[in-house]
Parts: C-alpha cells; structure tokens; sequence
C-alpha cells in the first residue's frame, strides 16, 4: 500500500499545481494556455505508463512481485524530487519545459506497474475469504495517496499568498518525495521474504498475452475505464474547475477535494468487505450504474454557490468511485491466469490510463471553455461508466475460486 500511496501522491500533487506549474514553465501571460500546456506534459506521463507495464510486468511475473516493486518506487521518487528542483522558464528559458516534459515521462515508467503489481501481490497472499478487502485495503493507497497530495495543497494554500504559492510554494510537496520514498523502500525491503510467485517460463509474458489473451485484455481495460475517468475527472481537473468555473478560492476548492477524498477509504474499504460475502460483479455493477445516471446530476450540485450542495455532489462519486476502488483489483486479479498476472494486469490498467486517464483533464478544460457547458466534464464520466458496466456484463463471478500464487 506505501508503495501505491507514493504513486498516486506523486501523480495527484501536479495536477494540484497545474495552474502554479503552468506559470513557472511555459509563462505566455495566459492562464488557459498556460493550464492547457501543464495539463499537457501531465497526460505525457500517462503516454510512458504502457512502457513501464511491460517492463515492471515481465519482472513481477519471472523475477518476483517484490523485487518489481522495489524498483519502481525507487524510479517514483528520484523523478518526483527531480521535478521539484528542476529551475522554471525564467531561469533556463525552453529547457524548463523540455525537461519537465521528460521527467513527467520517466515517472510515467517508474509507476507504469505499481499499482497493478502491489494489488496482485496482496490479493495472492489474502486470507481465504478476505481477498477483495485485501485489495481494497491496496486500492485504499490509491485515495490515501490523492489525499496527502490534495491535504498538502490545502495547508499550501491556506498559508501562502497566491504569489507565493506560484513562485516557490508548489515546488514543497514535490521535494517530500524523498522522505516518502526511503520509507517505501524500506517497508518493500522487508517484505523479501514473504512468498512470491514467480513463474519460470521460456515465453515473455508480454508475446504471450498479446497472442492467445487479447480479450482479456480487452476486458481488463473495458474494468478499468470507469475508475480511471471518473478519477481523474471527478479527484483531479475538479480542483481546478472549482477555482475556473464556480468562481472558489484555491484554499476552500483544495479543502472540498479533500475532505472528499477522505471519505473514498472508508467507502471502499466496507466494499472490499461487502465483496467478499457477495460477490464483486453486483457490487461494481452498482458503482457503475450510479455514475451513469448521476454524473450529470452531481456535477449539476456542484455548479452551485452553496458549499453544502457542492459537498452532495462530491459525495455521489465519492461512493460511485470507492466501489470501483474496493473492489476492482479482486475482480481482475481471479479472472486473470497466475503465469501472465502481473503483465495483464499492468497493461491493461496502463492502456485506461494512457488512452483515457492521461487526456481526461485536458479534454475536461477544453470541453469547458469550448463548448461554454460547465457540466460537459460529467458526460465523459458517464460515458467511461457505461463502457465498464457492459464489461462487467460480461465478465464471469470467480470470487470463490481458489487462484494460484
């Protein structure tokens, strides 16, 4: 879980400052290009994610799930640190962005398996009946993660003028990086002697998913879509159309992200419970369907001057989107051979992510300011939900199955 905790914090915490970023790197004296620009090295650190799956997959599967996870938070911290550092345009002129560009891409290999690997090997290593608590308690890393990263934004914004917060006060939570990623070797460290499954093979995982594998693969993808849209739309770009659309102050829009975003551990945690007595399809299926019919109607809430409204908003994804995180990894991890587990699993979240997840804010922003529909970011929600629940329509139960490890 540190390990997906650091991910996700290291992720989330750019799209916090995107409009802090924007201005330090590419400085046109136009806040929408300037975001459009940030927002735009932030999708090509999703690009790289595919990369990093095949890589950290084919060491999850042959060499170990620890030994793909050490690696990879070692890689989430160095270019997290590195980012914070890196001098603005001001300084170093076209090569601030250039190299903010390639850093966001690095990272963007460094995390491409985490997340996928860290489920598989918690999910494997479960206590008969507690799989999907399991993972949900590894999903819960995924919201802790966004949760630091939103909290450290908050208390930025709460004590810093806004030229302050421009000018050097985004650059902290970067730096905190390395403190978090000397904790999380250290934890991964000490799990070398935990069993890990690794399957001796003369076939590369990657060769032997795309051969005889695709519709998983496929399906994998169709599972993850939702989470990944939503997420991002609905965790991430809101942060900032708080600010742009309903006209909020950077402090209160950080705090309502926040305070949400809290509220998704919990959510998720009782639905791994749930799962394991139930079953994971109904239960998605759920989540899914609410997003479908809400999204609209939640952003709605939210497009509203009144802080209690925004707050009811938030809370229809915080539970549409908590189920996805409880539940999820269970689902994909049973339905998924043990031999190309890890390689599956990362690829076809990293597709999501890459294909989706990476364009999502960028898309959001510019729907917005085209379109002049401040709602329109809902309708890719939607969208995204009902892909994931025809998937899910098609996907077999096996919560009761015995898999290997």
């Amino acid at each position: 879980m540190v390990g997906n905790v650091l991910e996700w914090y290291d992720f989330s915490i750019y799209g916090f400052f995107a409009l802090q970023i924007g201005a330090t790197f590419f400085n046109t004296g136009d806040r929408i290009s300037e975001t459009l620009s940030a927002f735009g090295v932030f999708a090509m650190g999703f690009l790289t994610r595919p990369l990093g799956s095949v890589i950290f997959g084919h060491i999850g599967d042959r060499h170990g799930r620890t030994t793909a996870l050490t690696i990879s938070i070692v890689g989430m911290a160095v270019t997290t640190v590195a980012m914070g550092l890196l001098p603005g345009y001001a300084t170093i002129g076209i090569a601030a962005p250039i190299l903010l560009t390639v850093l966001r891409m690095l990272q963007g290999v460094a995390t491409g398996g985490e997340a996928a690997i860290a489920g598989v090997f918690l999910i494997e290593n479960a206590p008969r009946g507690r799989r999907a608590l399991s993972g949900a308690i590894g999903g819960v890393g995924t919201g802790l993660g966004v949760q630091a990263a939103s909290f450290a934004a908050f208390a930025l914004a709460a004590n810093l003028s806004p030229q302050e917060l421009t000018e050097w006060g985004w650059r902290i939570p970067f730096l905190f990086g390395v403190v978090a990623g000397i904790g999380g070797f250290w934890v991964r460290y000490e799990l070398r002697d935990m069993p890990d499954l690794a399957v001796k093979s003369t076939t590369t995982p990657i060769v032997e998913l795309f051969r005889n594998h695709l519709p998983l693969l496929n399906r994998i993808t169709a599972l993850a879509c939702f989470t990944v849209i939503g997420f991002q739309a609905a965790f991430i770009y809101i942060a900032d159309w708080l600010q742009t659309v309903d006209g909020i102050s950077p402090v209160h829009a950080y705090k309502i992200n926040s305070i949400s975003m809290l509220m998704t551990t919990p959510v998720s945690l009782f639905c791994g419970w749930l799962a394991d007595l139930w079953g994971r399809r109904l239960l998605m299926l759920f989540g899914a369907g609410l997003a479908v019919v809400g999204a609209v109607p939640f952003f709605w809430l939210m497009h509203h001057d009144s802080i209690a409204m925004i707050y009811l908003g938030q809370a229809g994804f915080v539970l549409a989107i908590g189920v996805q995180f409880g539940v999820m990894h269970a689902l994909m991890v049973e339905t998924t051979p043990e031999d190309i587990r890890c390689t599956t699993l990362a690829v076809g979240n990293n597709i999501a992510w890459t294909v989706l997840g990476s364009a999502t804010p960028l898309v959001a922003t510019w729907l917005v300011y085209r379109t002049a529909d401040d709602l329109s970011p809902a309708y890719l929600i939607a969208g995204a939900a009902a892909i994931t629940f025809a998937a899910l329509l098609a996907t077999k139960e096996n919560f009761k199955r015995e898999i290997g490890r």
